[in-house]
């Protein structure tokens, strides 16, 4: 009997037209069979956001056999809980996110619409991964990724991955790679984050967000920017219970 393909469901935060999701579309429709949910516009910095004030749509881009690709009018993810209940046969073996244009390692983690999605799928029980690569280029080109994905979505599949917990993935601006690393996440803020402007009509000054990475620890060698600036590939595994344990514990001994 022929064995079934796997089932993967993809979304981004750059829109349905980036050409990162269409790269990856390419690099895996040769192994699995893919839904493509995204939005109809970038969605950048959207994190786990959803739409709650106004209803959303959706409508086909494409289908064909073992690809279906939508647009919606939602935030990531909206795509990935509209999805899973509208368009997908059964449940996904893999949900995807990405390929992100831009770096999502260190707290941008927590910004990223991309890995709204892939937290989405997380907390849905489904073995979730994002990728990124370090760089905007909206015409970037993304071959150097194709067989570390290839090779990363094939142990997943077949790994899985425990309850709770999912991949962040992130490729250096430069190929070629040097390798994968698997790392912590770097611990770091944004700082001088605004740029502001005289309105051109005499109102309220306005700001364009923008803003310099603060890496506090440089010298670690075991965390996702170390890694990036090295040129290797990061894997951060993340995990969706922000509980801190060893605070936890202290406040038992607090006097309550």
């Amino acid at each position: 009997m022929q064995q079934r393909r796997p089932l993967i469901l993809i979304s981004n935060d750059d829109g349905v037209a980036a050409k990162g999701i269409n790269e990856l579309i390419r690099f895996l429709r040769p192994a699995a069979d893919l839904i493509v949910m995204a939005p109809d516009s970038p969605r950048s910095g959207m994190a786990a956001a959803i739409t709650s004030q106004n209803p959303i749509s959706f409508l086909p881009v494409s289908k064909e056999e073992g690809l279906s690709i939508y647009r919606c009018t939602g935030t990531p993810v909206d795509c990935i809980k509209l999805a899973l209940e509208t368009v997908t046969p059964r449940c996904p073996d893999l949900i995807i996110g990405g390929i992100n244009h831009g770096d999502n390692s260190a707290v941008n983690v927590h910004y990223s619409g991309t890995m709204g999605v892939v937290l989405e799928g997380c907390m849905k029980g489904i073995p979730s991964i994002g990728f990124s690569v370090c760089d905007h280029d909206p015409d970037l080109d993304f071959e150097p990724t194709m067989e570390p994905i290839r090779e990363i979505v094939h142990k997943v599949l077949h790994h899985g991955l425990p309850q709770g917990t999912c991949l962040n993935v992130n490729f250096p601006q430069y190929p070629p790679y040097k390798g994968i690393k698997i790392c912590r996440q770097t611990i770091g803020c944004w700082e001088r984050e605004w740029c502001s402007c005289p309105h051109p009509r005499g109102g309220a000054d306005l700001y364009w967000i923008t803003g310099h990475f603060s890496n506090h620890e440089p010298e670690s060698t075991d965390t996702d920017k170390w890694a990036l600036d090295n040129g290797y590939i990061a894997i951060t595994p993340i995990q969706i219970d922000m509980t801190a344990y060893p605070l936890l514990q202290d406040m038992q001994e607090w006097d309550w």
